[in-house]
């Protein structure tokens, strides 16, 4: 009797760590797959936010405010040569388009 208790006791015992191993596995996977999603959610969003040109614009207009601004209050004197330089730039150019339009 006690041969044949042990034998289904170990056979139980075996088929109870098999299914608390099925179990482990279904819940790491489980786990596993939520996280492969949450990884693949944000590089989606990361391409979305990479490839939104509108968006990209936005951004990099700030940015060249702020280094602008930077610029305008540590070194003022150079800030006003630059824009006066830009102007006569621009001035110069719109000159010469339309001198050439006209004759």
């Amino acid at each position: 009797m006690t041969a044949a208790s042990d034998a289904t006791g170990s056979s139980l015992s075996k088929r109870d760590s098999a299914a608390r191993e099925r179990n482990l596995t279904r819940v790491q996977a489980k786990i596993a797959s939520q996280q492969a999603r949450a990884e693949f959610a944000e590089t989606l969003n990361a391409l979305e936010d990479k490839l939104n040109v509108p968006k990209q614009v936005g951004i990099r207009t700030e940015r060249a405010k702020r280094k602008l601004r930077r610029f305008a209050d540590e070194q003022p004197i150079a800030a006003v040569v630059v824009a006066v330089g830009v102007v006569a730039a621009v001035g110069i150019g719109v000159w010469l388009v339309v001198r050439s339009k006209l004759d």
